[in-house]
């Protein structure tokens, strides 16, 4: 599965009254284990994509706070948004204050829009239901040829220049609008 491929199931399942990640495991559980697998290969590429300190102060922004765990539903809730705005935000993270629903969230004080844990086990799910095996997917991930790893926590390289989250006006000035949004005007 191409990401032309993974972009047009992800896209097609935004039309259901179902969950996403249930439409999107309906959807590969009718095909073969291979394209689960290279759908979850997409998935990891672009997950890693967006694994950048400038992404993850977006995520701390809006979800108050963000740990290690948390970054990974929020970047698995950005490619849940869709390719426009995965690849808004992908761009420039700080784009997410015009996402309407970060608006809302925002106002209402929900600090879990966008943040997708569900999201991160479409795969694996399909995966179940074909085999109707709760392991089979993790053996055969593991030994799938095209396989990428996620992003080791520890490693930080590629990530960006690292900078101070609680650090408001450094925070402003990177994401002016995201920040305004979540904290407020610019003190008088």
């Amino acid at each position: 599965m191409d990401t032309e491929s993974f972009w047009r199931v992800v896209d097609a399942a935004q039309d259901s009254d179902k969950p996403l990640d249930v439409a999107v495991a309906d959807h590969l559980s009718a095909l073969p284990a291979e394209a689960i697998l290279a759908f979850e290969h997409c998935f990891s590429r672009l997950r890693d994509a967006v694994y950048r300190w400038d992404v993850w102060a977006a995520a701390f922004l809006i979800g108050g706070g963000c740990s290690d765990d948390r970054f990974d539903d929020f970047t698995a809730g950005l490619v849940a948004l869709g390719r426009e705005w995965y690849e808004r935000a992908a761009a420039c993270p700080d784009s997410l204050a015009e996402h309407p629903a970060i608006r809302t969230a925002a106002t209402a004080g929900d600090q879990d829009v966008i943040f997708d844990e569900a999201f991160n086990f479409v795969a694996p799910r399909a995966y179940e239901r074909l085999t109707g095996d709760p392991d089979a997917f993790w053996e055969a991930w593991e030994g799938y040829a095209g396989a990428c790893t996620s992003t080791d926590e520890e490693d930080h390289e590629g990530m960006g220049e690292p900078f101070d989250f609680n650090d408001d006006q450094q925070m402003r000035r990177r994401l002016p609008r995201l920040t305004a949004l979540h904290l407020g005007p610019v003190p008088g």
